[in-house]
């Protein structure tokens, strides 16, 4: 069996299939625009952040750098160069000393803010002076100071080389307290988890503000290695920018499930709860919009089904919605009308043609058996037996007197049951009392009607087709008695019977054949009138004898008149 389909479940199933397709296409081509877009967002905020901190940075080294010209020039020219120094560490609360070395690396002068400086191994050094043809602003990793008794500051050192008054060679050391700029980077972050960090050129971490992790072992740096420019890796992008006054170069760190991952799922899942709204619109739009039309047709099915059902008593009411279903009720409308016309009009033909139908069928019934009859009155006029002759032709007249029945075609089974007795009786006068007969009806079944002439034709084939052939005296059993709602007739003789192909050419008779017409004719009449469940069945056995059952509904005299 196959499953029923609804427009509107057709219609809303397209329009959601359509909507989750293009809207599954648009987020796909969405998350991509959008992770580009991120990415680079994420790209430019480091590149933007990189460079401000270049700046600061590159600002910071340019200063420290006029600072390391200007105690030079005053080194190199001896005009109270102790007193210009030691002004200038007080100025600067990021110096923490400025010191002079001689060629063998002892120290020779030391300008600090009161710091005492300590006894022993003031003449070691754990740093070089860089190549003096090198312009760029020389400036070492950071390192402790320890120059001072119980003061170990975090510095990085810009030193530089510088002839003395009296022409000696030295090299002047000026330690610059790294807080300040660590503080800078610290407080510097490329989103929740980014990070600015320093490094020299050979990759060695200048600053980081996750340096103890680092030298613990705990935390791994990446980039440090990394040359300028921009650097996307898996994990992490990393924008690298070079100071141009000294061998640093800035790096940013930006993580991407930070900047761009955790961005694109965010996106992805506010675009995922506005596409449930959109489906649950649409649905809803795309139900409410199928029930426009869905609703109408199926009223409009609901109103044909009916008048399949019942189509003599069907009211159609119009049914209203838009212009293309109006015009279909109104089609439908204009149809139901016109059938039922044409079928009044099929049924008064069907009437008019039962009534021409029973007509001739008793047309051909009444000269048949007249036929017969006057033959047999003419036998016993010729044999001189006048008194047998004249009851049979005062029979006669009692059976036409009843099959007239004032033009009914329904009469009392009590004057079918006369009309059959004075039929028997004249058929025994012929037959010269071959055979003798019976009734037993019961008294119920007598007011009830039947078509007239409906015994008479069988029991005429029962007495020539069957007791007649007979050498014994042959025996005609009538029985009427009641089944149900039904009213049965039985017909029995113990004549020669017939075979199966006998009983069945009875029953489909042509209408010139000259025997047995009247068996199938009382049939044909009780199937017009009372329809094919109603009508006459036989049932026969060779040298057994033959029983005619003929089965009509219970009909009233009062039920009949008000045809």
């Amino acid at each position: 069996m196959r499953s029923k389909i609804s427009l509107s479940g057709v219609f809303i199933t397209m329009v959601m299939a359509i909507v989750l397709i293009s809207s599954a296409a648009a987020t796909l081509i969405f998350v991509q625009v959008y992770r580009s877009g991120m990415e680079q967002s994420a790209v430019t905020s480091s590149d933007q952040i990189g460079v401000q901190v270049l700046n600061t940075v590159e600002n910071y080294t340019r200063e420290m750098q006029n600072v390391m010209e200007r105690i030079v020039e005053n080194m190199e020219q001896g005009t109270d160069e102790d007193i210009f120094i030691q002004n200038m560490v007080d100025m600067r609360s990021d110096i923490v000393a400025i010191t002079t070395y001689d060629a063998k690396g002892s120290l020779k002068d030391c300008w600090s803010n009161g710091r005492e400086l300590k006894k022993t191994n003031l003449n070691s050094q754990s740093y070089t002076v860089p190549d003096a043809a090198d312009s760029r602003l020389n400036i070492t990793k950071p390192h402790v100071e320890s120059l001072f008794v119980d003061y170990y500051p975090w510095v990085v050192t810009v030193c530089q080389e510088v002839q003395g008054k009296d022409g000696e060679r030295l090299q002047v050391n000026m330690d610059i307290r790294f807080s300040d700029i660590a503080n800078y980077i610290d407080n510097v972050g490329i989103g929740a988890h980014g990070y600015v960090y320093i490094a020299d050129s050979e990759g060695n971490l200048i600053y980081h503000p996750q340096q103890q992790l680092i030298y613990s072992g705990l935390k791994e740096e990446k980039g440090a290695e990394l040359k300028e420019g921009t650097h996307t890796e898996s994990e992490a992008i990393y924008t690298v920018r070079e100071l141009e006054n000294c061998d640093w170069k800035i790096v940013g760190v930006c993580y991407v499930d930070e900047m761009i991952t955790a961005k694109v799922s965010s996106a992805v899942s506010n675009l995922l709860k506005m596409l449930c709204g959109v489906l649950v619109a649409v649905f809803l739009l795309g139900w409410a919009f199928s029930e426009l039309f869905s609703t109408p047709i199926r009223k409009l099915v609901t109103a044909m089904r009916e008048f399949e059902k019942n189509t003599e008593n069907f009211i159609f009411s119009p049914v209203s919605g838009t212009t293309e279903i109006t015009t279909l009720s109104n089609s439908f409308g204009h149809m139901v009308v016109r059938l039922q016309k044409l079928m009044d009009q099929v049924r008064q033909e069907e009437i008019t043609l039962r009534k021409t139908e029973l007509n001739a069928l008793q047309a051909q019934i009444n000269p048949h058996f007249l036929y017969n009859t006057l033959d047999a009155i003419a036998w016993m006029c010729e044999e001189g037996k006048n008194e047998d002759a004249e009851e049979m032709v005062n029979s006669l007249a009692r059976l036409f007197r009843i099959s007239i029945s004032k033009g009914h075609e329904l009469i009392p089974i009590e004057k079918e049951v006369q009309h059959a007795m004075s039929y028997l009786k004249i058929e025994k006068y012929r037959y010269k009392n071959q055979f003798t007969y019976s009734f037993d009806v019961e008294e119920e079944c007598l007011p009830y009607l039947c078509n007239k002439i409906t015994l008479q034709p069988i029991i005429e084939n029962a007495i020539y087709h069957g007791v007649n052939q007979m050498l014994d005296e042959g025996e005609i059993q009538i029985r009427i008695y009641q089944d149900g709602e039904d009213i049965v007739f039985e017909i029995e003789d113990n004549g020669v019977g017939m075979s199966e192909q006998q009983c069945y050419e009875i029953m489909h008779r042509e209408p010139g054949d000259r025997t047995g017409i009247g068996t199938k004719n009382v049939n044909d009449r009780i199937k017009i009138y009372f329809g094919d469940n109603y009508g006459l069945n036989i049932t026969s056995e060779l040298d057994e004898g033959t029983c005619v059952t003929i089965r009509v509904p219970k009909v009233e005299e009062e039920e009949y008149a008000k045809k």
